[in-house]
């Protein structure tokens, strides 16, 4: 049984106003994986270890989303949720750089402080992002909810370049006095824009015709978990989200590595590589939000039909990565490779959102935060696991091989191959009833992006 919701759907602007939540969430987060990982090991002089741990703390912290969403769908709103977690994830933030500021005094007071402040963004983002997901999955109208995954997740990515622009200009000369001023202003701003996006959009959903077994509102936790684990669908989403994530993950740590060993690239040029990178993830998720207006006609199977291709077209970009590095080595063209990895992730990872939004809406009814939870905490453990499996895996190979090219190869066709087995589940989760393609409505030039548009 699908289940539909009394409070009305949101239209385009609702769907603007989470997506500033979105970025607001994304903005925090990446002041603390990418700034203040730089800190710690440039101007602390740390093993780069120890923000490697605290970064993989924030993941298992997030095991507990669905236990975040769980008490949205057992209250009825996920307003206070998402506010009280931007609220945490804030206050965790400006915690890890005031243990930056520690460290330079006490080593093991600063870690303390910073294993606290990690559980409390770990938290914070739990449950903020949980919930708003939940929320889009709710209010949103399945002809439009592919392109809301596009517009909420363009707008993350927008949000992390203003951050990146405007926060480093402000961190010059760098000071920790700087860094927390910094963060705490942007924790500021960010629970603001979520307040005042949040006002008014959600009200307490009135009871709905259904048998009090489906409804049970005094239900555990425990047992909503294995009414969810017992859905087909939900099931075989949740093994999907693991396998595409851990892919998409094992990434992250081995590209830059890759360009410096293998191609020459320096610090410098490796950055503006995956620059390249993140650029064509952009294009990617533009191209799944327009793609609705381009086919006309509304159409069944959309974003099932994208997820299934963008797993394919990562595949093929990452074993045409593999095969090409051993064949040409540094010859091979790089630059056109990643951009097409980047796309082919960003159709990909956006066209997997809006599945799972739509996905979240099918089955019993009053589990859409549960099941949002479960499928977050699907892809934490997956982050968690892919960036470190995929560092582990080429420090391996590398013993056994003697050639760098050959032993990158190797791990980038086994990341390939998992996108193949990630696209073969998808074909295994039947479609849910009223999936559409999404339309976007005509707007002025210019006019999309501020309309809307990784990796927490």
């Amino acid at each position: 049984m699908t289940a539909s919701h009394s409070a009305p759907l949101i239209g385009w602007l609702g769907i603007v106003r989470l997506g500033l939540i979105q970025s607001s969430l994304g903005a925090i987060v990446i002041l603390m994986t990418s700034t203040l990982n730089r800190v710690m090991v440039v101007e602390l002089g740390l093993a780069a270890a120890i923000p490697g741990m605290l970064v993989g703390l924030h993941y298992a912290v997030q095991l507990s989303r669905p236990r975040w969403g769980f008490g949205a769908d057992a209250g009825g709103r996920q307003t206070p949720w998402i506010l009280g977690g931007m609220a945490v994830l804030a206050s965790g933030a400006v915690l890890a750089s005031l243990a930056g500021a520690i460290m330079q005094a006490n080593l093991v007071a600063g870690l303390g402080l910073s294993f606290l402040a990690f559980v409390l963004i770990g938290g914070g983002v739990g449950a903020a992002g949980t919930n708003l997901l939940a929320l889009l999955a709710i209010r949103t109208p399945p002809e439009r909810k592919a392109a809301a995954a596009a517009i909420v997740w363009i707008m993350m990515i927008v949000g992390f370049i203003l951050t990146a622009g405007i926060g480093g200009q402000l961190l010059k000369p760098f000071s920790f006095e700087r860094l927390i001023l910094v963060t705490a202003g942007t924790g500021l701003i960010s629970v603001t824009i979520t307040a005042l996006a949040l006002m008014g959009l959600e009200k307490r959903r009135t009871a709905r015709a259904h048998s009090p077994a489906e409804d049970a509102p005094n239900i555990e936790f425990r047992a909503a978990i294995a009414e969810i684990w017992a859905e087909t669908e939900a099931r075989r989403f949740t093994i999907f989200v693991f396998v595409s994530m851990l892919a998409y993950s094992a990434q992250d740590l081995i590209l830059e590595p890759f360009a410096g060993i293998v191609h020459g690239y320096s610090a410098g040029a490796s950055t503006q590589l995956a620059g390249v990178q993140n650029v064509g993830t952009l294009i990617g998720m533009i191209a799944v939000a327009l793609a609705g207006t381009l086919v006309g006609k509304s159409r069944p199977g959309f974003m099932r039909a994208w997820t299934i291709g963008g797993c394919l077209a990562s595949a093929a970009s990452l074993l045409a990565l593999a095969a090409g590095t051993q064949a040409l080595g540094a010859n091979w063209p790089l630059v056109p490779n990643i951009l097409a990895l980047g796309v082919s992730n960003g159709v990909f990872a956006v066209s997997a959102i809006g599945s799972m939004m739509t996905l979240a809406s099918s089955g019993r009814a009053s589990r859409e935060g549960t099941r949002m939870g479960l499928w977050g905490a699907s892809q934490a453990i997956a982050f968690g696991i892919g960036g470190l499996a995929g560092a582990v895996s080429l420090d391996i190979a590398r013993l056994v091989f003697a050639d760098a090219a050959a032993s990158f190869s190797i791990v980038f066709a086994v990341e390939g191959l998992l996108f193949v087995v990630a696209a073969w589940l998808v074909t295994r989760i039947s479609r849910p009833e009223g999936e559409t393609t999404t339309r976007l409505p005509i707007l002025p030039a210019g006019e999309f992006l501020l309309t809307e548009g990784t990796k927490s």
